[in-house]
């Protein structure tokens, strides 16, 4: 118990799992202790109970009625809220600050932007932002989030911001097919103007740099019909840092 009061307690509401396990994966850069719920009842629960240092919420949620747990966290004492949305508008981003959000940010995002805003939120709120870890290890495969670079064995790959995105979109997700859909969705927004093959040049690109053969995927495998599903190196999910 007195190792969870004197960690950083992180809750994420939001009903898209896969979003919500890149976004658990980002966070692990932070040391955080998480917690994830996907309705707003359960949320205002986690809220009351386990009183979260951060809360990141998708305002869309239950068709918008997420955006009132704003109110029940900051009736609760000092909170960082950062709030989630896909909508581009400028009246919920008014709405989320008026409630008393301290950030915004829209899907999709950028892991080192979400690391960063998350701490400069924490420092204001609490003055404690938890210790960065800048690197993870995911397999055989260990992610630099400081320097957007990956270690693949002996390799050093240097990565785009997408290209970044797109790695942890699959990560946090080993395991799990992700449909071109579901990528398209959380790489570009559900705004984007559908191009054929936009998420398999990516993915090709993504696998050359990891000298990934599509013959015998090491890290990235197509699901004929389906999409991608990330499969690490030694066969683990997502580990912690190194």
């Amino acid at each position: 118990m007195r190792d969870l009061e004197r960690s950083v307690r992180v809750l994420l509401v939001l009903d898209d799992r896969a979003l919500a396990n890149t976004i658990d994966l980002t966070l692990r850069h932070g040391g955080y202790i998480r917690r994830s719920e996907e309705t707003v009842g359960a949320a205002r629960v986690a809220i009351a109970e386990w009183k979260p240092h951060l809360l990141l919420l998708d305002i869309d949620l239950d068709a918008g009625a997420a955006i009132q747990l704003i109110d029940d966290a900051r009736a609760g004492g000092p909170m960082g809220i950062i709030a989630l949305t896909r909508r581009s508008d400028l009246r919920g981003k008014l709405d989320a600050f008026e409630r008393g959000a301290d950030d915004y940010i829209g899907v999709p995002f950028v892991p080192d932007d979400l690391v960063a805003r998350a701490r400069a939120v924490l420092r204001r709120t609490h003055g404690k932002v938890g210790e960065l870890v800048p690197r993870l290890r995911i397999g055989d495969l260990e992610i630099d989030v400081l320097n957007r670079k990956v270690l693949a064995g002996e390799h050093e790959l240097h990565l785009t911001s997408l290209e970044q995105a797109l790695l942890y979109l699959l990560a946090a997700n080993a395991g799990s097919v992700l449909t071109r859909e579901q990528i398209l969705d959380a790489l570009w927004g559900t705004d984007f103007v559908i191009e054929s093959n936009v998420v398999d040049r990516h993915v090709r690109a993504l696998r050359a740099k990891l000298q990934n053969d599509w013959h015998r995927p090491r890290y990235i495998e197509t699901v004929p019909g389906s999409g991608y599903r990330f499969v690490p190196g030694d066969g683990t999910k997502a580990n912690g840092p190194v």
